[in-house]
């Protein structure tokens, strides 16, 4: 069971590059390996979801994340819109639809912060 006040959900929707090496990703990543948080879940959603199904970079970047434990999870919905759900799922990243599982995580209490 998932201590809520020691989880934390980045809710990643940017299209934007730099934010993703240079805040988003580095966070995350760091958030897990430190010990920051116990639970960490990475959200793909919008325009990064077209963004890291077309950069090799982001890709391994990601890859390194989920060997330190980090959850990652992608919209359907926003996926679909632009043609990469099957792209995230062969790089093993949790594609559904992320309405009731964003709720949920926000009733509770965990803590979710947005780029």
């Amino acid at each position: 069971m998932v201590k809520t006040e020691d989880s934390l959900v980045v809710v990643w929707s940017s299209g934007d590059r730099d934010v993703a090496l240079k805040m988003v990703f580095m966070y995350t990543v760091n958030a897990k390996l430190k010990g920051w948080w116990e639970d960490v879940v990475l959200v793909i959603w919008g325009p990064s979801a077209r963004l890291l199904s077309e950069d090799t970079e982001l890709q391994e970047y990601l890859a390194r994340m989920k060997s330190a434990g980090v959850v990652l999870e992608a919209c359907k919905a926003c996926a679909d819109m632009y043609g990469v759900s099957e792209n995230l799922e062969n790089m093993d990243i949790d594609v559904k639809y992320m309405g009731t599982p964003l709720t949920s995580y926000l009733k509770e209490g965990r803590k979710v912060i947005a780029f």
